[in-house]
Parts: C-alpha cells; sequence; structure tokens
C-alpha cells in the first residue's frame, strides 16, 4: 500500500503535536511536512518536490484561512480535509470540495477514518468496488449500460460528466466519485480532480512544466494530469 503523504496546517503548535502523534499510529500514511498558516502552505505546496496527497487544514488561522488557503489550492492541489474546533463553516467547506471536516479534538479513530476515505478518492483501495460487466449511466436518453472496457476517460467541465467511450460520448449528472467507485480499481485511475483514465487506454504520457502530464489517450484526446497525481501514476506504473 502506497502511503498517503500528509502536509499539516495549522496556526498552533500543540494542534499540530498532537496530528503528528495520531498520524505517527495510523498505518499507510507518511509526515510530508507541517505549515503554521495558510500562505506557508501554498508556498510550500508549490515547490517543484512538493509531493503531498492530503493536506489537514485548519480553519481559523491568521492570515489566509483555511477556507481561503482551500480555495487557491484549485483543481491541481491535493485533497483537503479540515481539522477545526468550529462546527459553522462545514458548508463551506464541502462546497470547496473537501473529503471531510472534521472538528477538534481529534481522535485517531475519526481521523483514520477521512484519511481511507481520502485514500478512496486517490485511487488507492476503493472499498466495495466491484468489477461490473456494464456500468450503469444516468442520461437524459435513459440509462446506458457502458462496457467500462470501451470507456477511454471521463471528464468534469463544472456541470456534467463527459465520458468518452470508443467513437461516441455520453453526458451524465453523475459524479467522477460515483463513477469511479463503480469502475474497477484496477484499470482505472483518478487523474486530476475533474478527470479519470482508463490506464489501458493511455497511450503516452507528455511532460508538462508544471511538473504535471497531458495523458494522450487512444482517440488522440489530451487528458490534464495533476502534479500531485503524476507522481502516484508513476509510482503505479513502476516509473518511480
Amino acid at each position: 500500500m502506497t502511503p498517503l503523504r500528509i502536509l499539516i496546517v495549522d496556526d498552533e503548535e500543540l494542534a499540530r503535536r498532537r496530528l503528528v502523534r495520531l498520524l505517527a499510529d495510523l498505518p499507510g500514511v507518511e509526515l510530508a511536512g507541517e505549515c503554521d498558516a495558510g500562505q506557508a502552505a501554498l508556498t510550500r505546496l508549490r515547490e517543484p518536490d512538493a509531493d503531498v496527497d492530503v493536506v489537514l487544514l485548519d480553519i481559523r488561522m491568521p492570515g489566509l484561512t483555511g477556507l481561503e488557503t482551500a480555495a487557491l489550492l484549485g483543481d491541481d492541489g491535493p485533497y483537503v480535509i479540515f481539522t477545526t474546533a468550529h462546527d459553522d463553516h462545514a458548508v463551506d467547506a464541502f462546497d470547496l470540495g473537501a473529503v471531510d471536516y472534521i472538528l477538534k479534538p481529534i481522535e485517531a479513530v475519526r481521523l483514520h477514518r477521512a484519511l481511507e476515505r481520502a485514500r478512496q478518492r486517490l485511487g488507492g483501495q476503493r472499498a466495495g468496488s466491484r468489477e461490473f460487466v456494464r456500468l450503469p449511466v444516468t442520461t437524459r436518453e435513459g440509462i446506458v449500460l457502458v462496457d467500462p472496457q470501451a470507456l477511454t476517460h471521463a471528464v468534469f467541465d463544472g456541470a456534467l460528466v463527459t465520458l468518452h467511450l470508443d467513437g461516441r460520448t455520453l453526458l451524465t449528472d453523475q459524479s467522477l466519485q460515483d463513477l469511479e467507485d463503480r469502475l474497477p480499481a484496477t484499470a482505472f485511475e483518478r487523474v486530476h480532480r475533474r478527470a479519470l483514465v482508463n490506464l489501458e487506454k493511455i497511450e503516452r504520457l507528455e511532460p508538462l512544466e508544471t511538473g504535471g502530464y497531458n495523458a494522450r489517450m487512444a482517440g488522440g484526446d489530451l487528458v490534464p494530469i495533476s502534479r500531485q497525481a503524476a507522481r502516484r501514476l508513476r509510482r503505479r506504473l513502476g516509473l518511480s
């Protein structure tokens, strides 16, 4: 199991120490660093060698708040789990795509559950995933039964998800996460917050100056691979 690399962001030293201790006792995780402010976290994550899968992010901090920091991470950033003493920001947090929202004092079992949820999103061990002969996809024309082997990639445009199949496309209001959970975990990889690809349909990886890649898919389409996902994909392909 590839360890999740975790960045802790909290302006309180005692809170950071507690998280460090909790992480030390959890399986399959690795501390990638600590920051005491949102701006420091953004600077750290923009470094060329940054390798972070999940940010444990406090909300009320001097300077940039946790919500502002998460918004600035963008689609290319790591997943975020908010860790806070305040319960009045949960709606805003999940609107920003947070994996989870944990109230302090944080307990090991609760933290472990949140991190496993992040692992599932990152394409690791997807609890309960099954290999369907056909994938039911809800469209305006009805439910279409899709052969997963015919699916090259799926992309979210901010409103709907477009499934690119051999020779055709489908539009659905199902989420990428829902599709990912239903597809064979061995064949598909979430390479971006907005993109899911069939590994068998990648023809080549084209490097970008940002440290990410474009995946050239069968059929010629280019799919962006975030910098964070690029590292995971390289490890999965045995390239690093």
